[in-house]
């Protein structure tokens, strides 16, 4: 049911799963960190049979064929260049975006700079950026929360930390929510030259140079109350920051994983958000 894809672009090829009718609504699908497109093989899966065409790429660092060396060359503009050169491929004029962690602020920043390219957003645990920035200003507790980026993006022995010991620590992430069978997936995927380093260097680009506005694209927004990453602070916050029709989401007892940790509640509020856009 779910198909393998590899979609060329100026930048390389990008390594996807796929599922649905070539002329079904197109949806795409953008995973976090550490993950990878197979993060969404329940929604793709569930959406293909409901007509949708529904496409999750491997993304930048993660295809083997996108790997570029320099950390300036992840930065949020090429990210969000790469979503809209994947839809230009695919011929989609307009899609409905999704995305969770680094991939849901990814479909932010493409909300703001391409809204007319999107029929709807949905994100995932990712606060609006403007919403996160603020809190981690002004809120302690977002604060340490994020404080792990910083660590990330000074050393490169992070890699190193991350992947001994059988990646234990990157393991560890996962916090047991993750099947493990995914898990040692993407431990594998990690592990391989270069791939680690290309991960971590969407937190080395540096900070985007530009401001986000608000957002005008109908948006669902889902958040669990369990994010070790994202307090509420900014989670509620962002109801202040999109302008268009908004519906939030709250999951109780759910960790950052809420995708795979909870599939069934995230595709069912994913389907009525796409249905009513």
């Amino acid at each position: 049911m779910i198909e393998q894809l590899s979609i060329p672009t100026a930048a390389g090829s990008f390594d996807a799963i796929a599922a649905g009718p070539e002329d079904g609504r197109p949806v795409l699908l953008l995973h976090g960190f550490p993950e990878a497109a197979v993060e969404w093989e329940h929604q793709v899966a569930t959406l293909g049979v409901l007509g949708y065409r529904a496409v999750a790429p491997d993304q930048r660092g993660y295809s083997p064929d996108v790997r570029p060396e320099q950390a300036s060359e992840y930065g949020i503009d090429d990210l969000v260049g790469d979503v809209i050169a994947i839809a230009d491929r695919l011929g989609w004029n307009e899609f409905d975006l999704v995305g969770h962690d680094w991939g849901g602020a990814v479909a932010w920043w493409t909300a703001d700079a391409h809204p007319g390219r999107l029929r709807s957003l949905a994100v995932i645990s990712t606060p609006h950026p403007a919403a996160l920035a603020e809190a981690m200003k002004t809120d302690e507790d977002q604060h340490l929360r994020s404080a792990y980026m910083t660590e990330w993006r000074q050393t490169r022995v992070t890699e190193r930390r991350m992947l001994e010991n059988n990646a234990d620590a990157l393991r560890r992430m996962f916090d047991w929510k993750v099947p493990p069978s995914k898990v040692d997936e993407y431990v594998q995927r990690l592990s391989e030259p270069g791939a680690l380093t290309a991960a971590l260097n969407w937190y080395r680009a540096g900070r985007p140079g530009g401001k986000i506005g608000p957002i005008e694209v109908p948006t669902l927004y889902i958040w669990s109350t369990e994010d070790a990453a994202f307090g509420s602070t900014a989670a509620l916050d962002t109801a202040n920051r999109v302008t268009g029709s908004y519906r939030f989401e709250m999951i109780e007892d759910v960790s950052h994983w809420v995708v795979e940790e909870a599939p069934e509640a995230v595709t069912s509020l994913l389907v009525e958000h796409l249905s009513s856009h």
